[in-house]
């Protein structure tokens, strides 16, 4: 019964939306990113390799043949391109994410800002910063209250 109890806590808590919809924020990411890596960056690189496509590089171990019997026995090679593909795509998905959380960090700061004017104050943390206030408040009247003893 704990663990039914348990799932129930993780998904009223709100973690398996959250991570829902990370997920199929994620599918569609990829169709972004495989736009820009194939349509976008791959071009220009290939003048620059004059014309090579980088998925066709590979280094042939064995060439494909027909054997005696009239069956086809294809190449081994390993397909060196390819992987130099995937890691321009990782490079690329991983400056895109930097630059994502990097600005989403920045807003969530800007959010949490209690002297900036332009973003309301959520309710919570303007409380936190009046209680604050009164503190300060109170600790300067305490200190001048045991200056006036001495």
């Amino acid at each position: 019964m704990g663990l039914i109890q348990e799932f129930k806590n993780f998904a009223v808590k709100g973690n398996m939306v959250d991570i829902a919809i990370g997920v199929i924020i994620g599918a569609a990411f990829q169709n972004v990113i495989d736009v820009i890596v194939k349509k976008v960056m791959m071009p220009p690189l290939s003048l620059l390799t004059d014309g090579v496509q980088m998925a066709n590089k590979k280094i042939i171990l064995k060439n494909a043949y027909t054997a005696q019997d009239g069956t086809e026995v294809a190449e081994i090679a390993i397909g060196y391109g390819e992987l130099i593909e995937v890691l321009i795509d990782f490079f690329i998905i991983a400056i895109v994410v930097f630059i994502v959380v990097k600005l989403m960090n920045s807003l969530k700061k800007q959010s949490e800002d209690e002297k900036n004017p332009a973003v309301e104050t959520p309710k919570n943390i303007a409380l936190l910063a009046k209680m604050n206030e009164l503190l300060e408040e109170q600790n300067n009247l305490l200190k001048s209250n045991n200056s006036n003893k001495k």
